[in-house]
């Protein structure tokens, strides 16, 4: 069964209610060039009022390591996800699992990567440029997901309840990462976006 990941979580009612319509994971963006930024005392209200069995994700993007250290304590999240120019040995220092993104939308520089990242728990494929933050929005050919990367991989980038399960027959992930697709306005989940997607994957 394809995971789901909804992500860019700033408000405790739409992250309860993803975990209630059966998300898999909830995401919580702490980079400062996100428009989804939380900062920590939203992220405890939001990790709070999950229920169990729901991953937390905490999402960084060439933070420093006393900042992911200061998160992490205070937030506790199970994973962490990291979108910037972070190495796979930093990115394992923090002593949780992380998920690395892969910018799909320069699939040239960004193919090489994916055997880059031994020590993650998987790879996040995103269909932004290199150097660009996530949840843009936009999508990549899915025919470039690999079938042998060895690593579950996630598929993220422009995903909505009306293309999802066309990219889940395509590429075939362990897992699907959705933000924009699911929201009214920027960082304010629908709820109805948010059931039809999550119908969709569990549909496909």
């Amino acid at each position: 069964m394809t995971r789901i990941k909804c992500c860019g979580m700033t408000r405790v009612e739409d992250a309860a209610l993803a975990a209630e319509l059966g998300a898999d994971a909830i995401g919580l963006v702490f980079t400062a060039r996100s428009r989804r930024r939380v900062n920590i005392d939203q992220a405890r209200m939001i990790v709070r009022a999950l229920p169990p069995m729901v991953t937390t994700v905490a999402l960084f993007m060439d933070e420093g390591a006393a900042f992911v250290n200061e998160v992490v304590d205070a937030v506790q999240p199970h994973l962490l996800q990291f979108h910037g120019a972070e190495h796979d040995d930093w990115c394992a220092q923090f002593g949780r699992p992380y998920l690395k993104a892969i910018a799909m939308g320069d699939a040239g520089t960004a193919l090489p990567q994916l055997r880059a990242f031994p020590g993650a728990a998987g790879l996040l494929l995103d269909g932004h440029g290199l150097g660009e933050a996530g949840g843009s929005g936009r999508a990549f050919d899915w025919s470039l997901a690999p079938r042998d990367s060895g690593l579950p991989l996630i598929l993220a980038g422009g995903l909505h309840a009306g293309n999802v399960a066309e990219a889940i027959h395509r590429a075939r992930p362990w897992g699907v990462d959705v933000s924009s697709g699911i929201e009214s306005s920027v960082g304010i989940k629908d709820a109805a976006k948010m059931r039809a997607f999550i119908e969709a994957v569990r549909g496909a």
